[in-house]
């Protein structure tokens, strides 16, 4: 069963609080960020202090994942190596662009345990051309999940999203379809507004109406509606039990679609309830 990453909280390496703090956010998953968020004098403080904390522990159940600097920056390669020896699940490399490039990152983590992952920023117009290209890296790699960068999306394309993201609907739809054509994770991008609860709110039912799995996130206070929003509803969970429970009927055992309360019901949706039962538990 794949890791639920309903809430990705990117925290600023060069934060020393802030990444002490993360031990008691009830995120699915921390981005360390060596990245965007890091001034240049201090990333060599930042990557140390990535370290120390990861080493340190007291995250629990949480996926620890280090955003490392662009490929064919002089810090990346540095970046990765203390990912791999802190023991950081993933690492998220920022402005990939083609399946070269994940390649690049499976190269530098050859040494690292098999179940450290890799996940694709896709961020740049070249990243939503290429995006299937990127996502097949997942047959037999270490892709493991795709995080979309509106904020760099819109700058670099001069889309003015606006709150219903209609110009860039058809680019996180892409992002979508290629995550799920190689069974990996959709997280949708960041909402900059941490202060505006309704907007986030609607931004997150959106991104899961467009099938996202989770959502990026760039303040704790945004960890429990996302949570809440990418989770399973009391309804969706009592629904999924229904039709576990009708197809272990004697009467259904064979069937292939049955009738539920009127609605037509098909082996794949018994699938669908099984999993989702399985990610509550």
């Amino acid at each position: 069963m794949p890791r639920p990453r309903r809430s990705a909280l990117f925290m600023p390496g060069s934060n020393a609080r802030a990444l002490d703090k993360a031990r008691g956010i009830a995120c699915d998953t921390i981005l360390f960020d060596l990245e965007d968020s890091v001034a240049v004098e201090q990333k060599a403080l930042a990557r140390d202090q990535v370290a120390a904390v990861i080493r340190a522990g007291g995250y629990g159940e949480r996926e620890l994942v280090v955003r490392v600097n662009p490929l064919g920056s002089a810090l990346v390669a540095d970046d990765i190596r203390m990912a791999v020896g802190a023991g950081a699940h993933a690492v998220l490399l920022p402005k990939t662009e083609s399946a070269a490039d994940v390649l690049a990152v499976e190269q530098a983590l050859a040494e690292a345990p098999p179940a450290m992952g890799i996940f694709a920023m896709v961020e740049t117009p070249r990243a939503i051309l290429a995006v299937a290209e990127i996502a097949a890296r997942a047959e037999g790699g270490r892709l493991q999940a795709l995080a979309v960068g509106p904020n760099d999306l819109a700058k670099m394309t001069g889309v003015r999203a606006g709150a219903d993201r209609a110009p860039m609907l058809s680019w996180l739809s892409q992002v979508v379809l290629a995550a799920k054509a190689y069974g990996l994770s959709a997280l949708d991008g960041v909402y900059n507004n941490f202060q505006d609860e309704d907007g986030f709110a609607a931004e997150c039912r959106q991104g899961r109406a467009l099938g996202f799995d989770g959502k990026t996130l760039i303040h704790p206070r945004q960890v429990e509606p996302a949570n809440a929003l990418f989770g399973a509803s009391a309804e969706e969970v009592a629904w999924a039990r229904r039709i576990v429970a009708a197809f272990a009927e004697p009467a259904h055992a064979a069937a292939n679609v049955i009738n539920l309360d009127g609605r037509m019901v098909e082996r794949l949706h018994l699938e669908e309830a099984q999993a989702l039962l399985a990610s509550i538990r």
